[in-house]
């Protein structure tokens, strides 16, 4: 039998967009950051840069139980590949992957992983946070945090309180009751 609090996939492994030494995805799966790395790796590169963003057990003090993440998936595809043409141009990288992450995500399991690959560490560093700061500002995903007393819509940056999960008049405490998964 099915796990209720597990919603069906829209898709199985990754919905992906590519080009030249591009690599964007979404995915439903948990994150590989060794695959990540491997995309962008190449004989041009003197620093590889990595970071993955893990859902953290607390928000404002309050117990986070899990994230889930939702999307239309051809248009953040094409939003992630935006920001990493315009990244891979502004810093001259070498290669750089994005996936992020879609459905419940469980405490200490990545919702991102970025990889730059760079001639030099300087232009990997500076990638890979503006790289992350573009995702989080401009990509169509949106996030729902759940605590012990329920759920929040954020939009998929830090900040404020949020908007309230609401499904059929109640708060959910159950992603899976949302449809979302």
């Amino acid at each position: 039998m099915a796990d209720p609090k597990q919603a069906p996939h829209a898709f199985a492994g990754e919905q992906s967009l590519s080009e030249d030494s591009l690599y964007v995805s979404l995915t439903y799966d948990e994150l590989d950051a060794a695959k990540a790395m491997a995309r962008v790796k190449s004989p041009k590169a003197g620093a590889i840069v990595l970071f993955a963003g893990c859902t953290r057990d607390t928000f404002q003090s309050k117990t986070v139980t899990h994230l889930a993440y939702t999307t239309y998936v051809p248009l953040a595809l094409r939003s992630l590949l935006a920001i990493a043409r315009e990244v891979q141009q502004k810093h001259g990288l070498v290669g750089i992957s994005i996936t992020h992450r879609l459905g419940r995500v469980d405490i200490g399991e990545e919702s991102i992983v970025i990889a730059v690959s760079a001639p030099h560490r300087k232009a990997g560093w500076a990638a890979g946070e503006e790289c992350l700061e573009g995702v989080k500002a401009r990509v169509e995903i949106w996030k729902e945090e759940w605590f012990e007393d329920g759920g929040v819509w954020r939009s998929n940056r830090d900040g404020g309180v949020g908007v309230p999960v609401v499904v059929g008049g109640t708060h959910e405490e159950d992603v899976g009751a949302a449809g979302l998964g």
